[in-house]
This record gives C-alpha cells, sequence and structure tokens, in this order.
C-alpha cells in the first residue's frame, strides 16, 4: 500500500543528515542534507540486496516514481535484474545516438561502392542523400518518424523536383532497410510514404528522331567552332549512342582498336554488366585524332580543368545548346533515342540485337540468359552501317569517311 502523498513530498524538509520517506514496496525518497530528494528502489536479486535510482524530484513526481516502480518490479517477475536493463538500455541509447542516419548512409553507400556499383550510381544517390542530411541526417535512424522523412522529401518536391522526390524516397527506403539488417533500426519509414509524393508526368528525353533531322544535326555538329575535345565528344556521341555517363568515363585502356572493339568495365555501366562496342572505320579514325589531343592520358574526354576527371556531364548538352538545339529539341542522352529509332526503321537489324547494343537488360530471366553475348556479328555490321548512315545523312548522298592522318592510338 502507498504511504506518500505528493504533499509529503514538496513538504519535506533537509535535515542534518539522510533520511527516507517510505512510500512502500521498496520505493521511498530519500532527502540529503542539500535539499536533493532522490527516489530509490530496494530489492533482492540473486539473494543480494540492490539498490535501483528513479530520478530526482520534482523532475520525476511521485506518480512517475510509481510507475518506473512498476516496470522494475515487472522485469524481476520475469528474471531480469532492472539495474542490469538499466544499463543496458542506457548503452542502447547511447549507440542509437550514434547511429545517425547520415552515418549509416554513408556505411551503406561504402558497402555499395565495394560491392562495384557504377559510380555514376553512386554519384546521384550521394546527390539524393545530400538533399536529406538537413533534415534527418543527425538524427538517430532508429528515432526517425514517418513524418520527418516526409518533410525530406516535400522540401525537394517543394522546388518542383517530382522526380528526384521519388528517388530519393527510394534511396532512404534502402537506407533504412540495411539499417534493419544491421540491427539499427526496426522499421522503413520510407516505406510507409508510397503514394504520399505527387507522380511525376512521364517525360521522354529529348531527341531528333527523323533522318532529315539526324543530318541536320551532323552538319550543324561539323560546323561546331568550340573546344576541339567536346567536337569529338559530340561526333562520337551519334556514332558510339552509349549512354552520356559512359562516353564521358571512357578510358584509353578500354579500347582494343586492332580488334576494333571497346570494352566498358560492368562497374562503369548502368546495369553493371560489361559491355562491348564495335568500332566503325569513321569511329576508329576519330579516335585516331583524339588521341592527339589527350592520348598521354587516362580519360579520352578528361575535364578541362584537370586530367584526373572526366568531362563534365554538362559538356555535350552546352554545345548541342550553343548549336542552337533547345533542350525541348536535343539531349546528350537523345543520341541513343535517335539511333534506336532510325536503326529499328531500316527493318535491316533484329530488334534484339539493337537492344543488346543500347545495353538494356532484358526484364525476363530466361530472355536475358538465352539472348547474352549474342548478336556480335550482327552488331559489327550494324555499328558499320549506323556510322556510314550518320555520314550520308550528314552529306547528302555520297558517304564521306574522315581521314586525319594520325597515328594509330595504341
Amino acid at each position: 500500500m502507498n504511504t506518500l502523498f505528493a504533499t509529503n513530498v514538496a513538504n519535506a524538509k533537509s535535515r542534518d543528515r539522510d533520511y527516507k520517506l517510505s512510500d512502500g514496496r521498496g520505493l521511498y525518497l530519500l532527502v540529503r542534507p542539500n535539499g536533493s530528494k532522490l527516489w530509490r528502489f530496494n530489492y533482492r536479486y540473486l539473494d543480494k540486496n540492490r539498490t535501483l535510482a528513479f530520478g530526482a524530484w520534482p523532475e520525476v513526481s511521485l506518480a512517475d516514481a510509481r510507475e518506473r516502480l512498476t516496470d522494475a518490479r515487472r522485469l524481476l517477475a520475469a528474471g531480469t535484474d532492472p539495474s542490469h536493463q538499466k544499463k543496458l538500455d542506457a548503452a542502447r541509447a547511447r549507440v542509437e545516438e550514434n547511429d545517425t542516419f547520415k552515418t549509416v548512409a554513408i556505411e551503406w553507400t561504402a558497402k555499395n561502392e565495394r560491392e562495384g556499383m557504377a559510380e555514376i550510381t553512386l554519384s546521384k544517390i550521394r546527390w539524393l542523400l545530400d538533399k536529406a542530411y538537413p533534415k534527418i541526417g543527425n538524427r538517430p535512424i532508429a528515432k526517425i518518424t514517418a513524418q520527418e522523412v516526409l518533410a525530406a522529401l516535400r522540401s525537394v518536391e517543394a522546388t518542383g523536383r517530382h522526380e528526384s522526390a521519388r528517388r530519393m524516397r527510394s534511396v532512404l527506403s534502402r537506407v533504412f532497410r540495411y539499417a534493419i539488417a544491421t540491427t539499427r533500426a526496426e522499421r522503413d519509414p520510407a516505406g510507409d510514404l508510397r503514394g504520399a509524393l505527387t507522380v511525376p508526368k512521364a517525360k521522354h528525353l529529348a531527341a531528333i528522331t527523323t533522318s532529315d533531322g539526324a543530318g541536320g544535326l551532323m552538319r550543324a555538329i561539323e560546323g561546331y567552332t568550340g573546344h576541339a575535345i567536346t567536337l569529338f565528344a559530340l561526333r562520337l556521341s551519334a556514332h558510339l549512342f552509349v549512354r552520356p555517363g559512359e562516353l564521358r568515363h571512357a578510358e584509353w585502356s578500354e579500347f582494343d582498336f586492332e580488334k576494333g572493339v571497346w570494352s566498358i568495365p560492368a562497374e562503369k555501366m548502368k546495369m553493371r554488366r560489361p559491355h562491348r562496342v564495335p568500332l566503325s572505320a569513321q569511329v576508329t579514325d576519330y579516335f585516331e585524332a583524339l588521341w592527339e589531343l589527350t592520348g598521354d592520358g587516362r580519360y579520352c574526354f578528361p575535364s578541362f580543368r584537370t586530367g584526373a576527371r572526366p568531362m563534365s556531364e554538362n559538356t555535350v548538352n552546352g554545345a548541342l545548346r550553343a548549336l542552337g538545339f533547345s533542350q525541348e529539341q536535343m539531349t546528350a542522352h537523345g543520341f541513343r533515342a535517335m539511333a534506336a529509332t532510325l536503326l529499328n526503321e531500316t527493318g535491316r537489324f533484329n530488334p534484339d540485337a539493337i537492344e543488346r547494343q543500347l545495353a538494356h537488360m532484358e526484364n525476363d530471366g530466361v530472355r536475358r540468359a538465352y539472348t547474352r553475348g549474342e548478336y556480335w556479328d550482327e552488331r559489327v555490321t550494324m555499328m558499320q552501317f549506323w556510322s556510314d548512315e550518320l555520314d550520308q545523312l550528314r552529306d547528302g548522298a555520297t558517304v564521306l569517311k574522315p581521314k586525319f592522318g594520325a597515328r594509330r592510338p595504341r
């Protein structure tokens, strides 16, 4: 039976020495000479007398102390020492405070990097995570609520970047799932937000997809008066139709000009599969000329500031704008759509060969197993045909293959 009232606790005066006011069932208020009033619980565990501190009054009221007593006695009934459990809870709380969202996100990103995720994908992930850090980066990941995650997503959505917000939710969800797998969180609050964001309207990347348009584009490229390396990037974007990031990150060591093939390693590919690109005669000539400009470095298209990094992702798009093509007319990625459309329209090539050259991944695992590595001979023929076609569209009739007279890169 409880014996104390709130007024007893409030009116208790300090004395020359410690004294106790008992509330029953082992709970008492310890009044110290300095005036502090401390809640204590005396109990026995494994035949030993022990004392558990519940905190100081008035921060911990009489009702709070009784509630903590009930919790402690429940642990005792279950065979657990409440003092030991308190230490475990404190240690867990300290770990949780250190396991912030940013700490776990950086760890997860590093894991993906070790496992070979493409650098371009890692860069996009880091960019999205940087958008979330101001809102939830310093919060213990186990304590983050769906409302907090939604606030971070809304801050991106408010700028009109609906697709970025959607991708950001997916990335945050993957970080939370990693935290669950490593026992630092129990749930994924980002997963609860499916359907909460504005669905972006389908937006197709701008591309020129007619023969006349392609001819005009190639003539415009030949009239480009900017940096010579950028001119080669424009030409080769059209002839090779790889993803812009794959072209920018091309390294001289990946090319075998004797065999006429560019081998792109898996870590540079969006689908994380190695990819081979046949080199037409025109493409080889372009690379021969480019070698004279950048062959002494690592990258075929180095940054204008330092050879340690590849060309900026905005360079080709910027050159297209300089040539008079708006963002709604043509983009660096649009060279892929241009090639895919015009090659399919010829009816000369198996659509699967075109898709394989585009490095698209089959959704059907069985189909992917059967088509992997096939159509190489057809792709070699197709890439030479495409270069000849671009030259013909550019020149109007006669195919003129560029000859620069440069030594072949080794």
